[in-house]
């Protein structure tokens, strides 16, 4: 019981920080651009707490699932007065009522970069150095005389200083011989070795046939490079975006099970275990549900941000607003959508958590 219960703590306390940026990201750039804002909430439902603050009401709601920005004149077919067309959102630019509403998304993203970099300082940087981790038996290397602990300096010529490099070098060959320079200790040496085709999966759990050498990566953890750091932050970032995607496209496609989706259960769990292995850990979950919160928001989907920008978009084309009973329409389709999607997970997740209890 006391885990379930600091599982939902950290679930809501990491949900809670992404919303509020998220929503602080339209906040900002609304206040920026001159738009009023009426309530800044997080939650939705009763109103638990609530302060006002200028001509903004900022509250607390029943429901912390979510947020929202309630801004002047955010219905284009709102009555606005006359005082208020100057802080009115539907009288901005287009432009302008772009980058309010990205805004939400690009903070998501921003607060994941934040994170990450807040852990790569003070945790350190993970690398993959070019040193070998590890030789199977009877593998390529194996026979080719490969050890535990060389340096691989370059393949077929050319310099090799992450192993990525080495890895995408080995993955392009199409089987054939590679001439590796290793350093041994005080020794350098030339090895040629033959790859070999061998079954694999990839991160989605797809079997795909690779060529592979049979060697393992050696981690090291950099600590105090602040460029590095950074650097990496922004790169992982970019890489768990892309992913995301990915994932996205190949559930679409059916090359993925829509099993793998989790819902409140689940991050809940996660949540906890990350928490108890640490602050680090933590973070990094919590940045990479950020950046999952960020991607998800931007999908054309009415109700979402990038159900906002696909509107904005068409008004681009046809030079007016989208009319308000064709956005209700899709508005209506995009939260029954999202129901579902909603429902799916929670299954998922009620699923999961029996499968584990049949299991022991």
């Amino acid at each position: 019981m006391e885990n379930v219960i600091y599982s939902i703590g950290a679930a809501l306390i990491g949900l809670g920080v992404l919303i509020v940026f998220h929503e602080f990201g339209h906040f900002l750039l609304a206040k920026l651009s001159g738009v009023g804002v009426l309530t800044f909430s997080v939650g939705f439902g009763p109103k638990l707490w609530v302060k006002k603050k200028g001509d903004t009401e900022y509250a607390l709601s029943a429901f912390p699932l979510g947020g929202y920005v309630k801004m002047v004149g955010e219905d284009p077919d709102e009555e606005v007065q006359q005082s208020d067309i100057e802080r009115s959102f539907a009288h901005k630019g287009l432009l302008t009522r772009i980058a309010i509403v990205a805004a939400g998304p690009g903070f998501n993203l921003l607060l994941a970069v934040v994170l990450l970099m807040i852990v790569f300082l003070f945790y350190g940087v993970p690398i993959l150095s070019t040193q070998v981790g590890g030789v199977e038996t009877g593998s390529p290397a194996d026979r080719a005389g490969i050890r535990k602990g060389d340096f691989i300096v370059s393949l077929n010529g050319e310099p090799i200083r992450e192993w990525d490099e080495l890895s995408s070098g080995i993955k392009a060959s199409q089987g054939e011989p590679l001439n590796l320079q290793i350093r041994r200790e005080s020794q350098e040496m030339t090895i040629t070795v033959q790859p070999a085709k061998k079954e694999g999966k990839n991160i989605f759990g797809e079997k795909r046939d690779e060529w592979m050498i049979g060697i393992g990566s050696q981690v090291s953890i950099e600590k105090g490079n602040a460029g590095l750091a950074i650097v990496r932050a922004f790169r992982q970032t970019y890489d768990y975006a892309k992913l995301t995607l990915l994932a996205l496209y190949k559930m679409v496609k059916g090359e993925v099970s829509p099993r793998n989706l989790g819902g409140p259960i689940l991050i809940a769990q996660m949540a906890g275990q990350q928490a108890q292995e640490g602050l680090g850990s933590f973070l990094a979950f919590i940045a990479v549900l950020s950046i999952n919160l960020g991607v998800l928001n931007l999908l054309p989907i009415p109700v979402l941000d990038g159900g906002h920008l696909l509107f904005f978009l068409v008004e681009s084309v046809i030079g007016r607003p989208v009319s308000v009973r064709h956005r209700e329409m899709a508005q209506q389709v995009g939260i029954f959508l999202l129901m579902l999607l909603m429902i799916y997970a929670f299954y998922n997740d009620i699923a999961r958590f029996f499968e584990k209890q049949v299991g022991g």
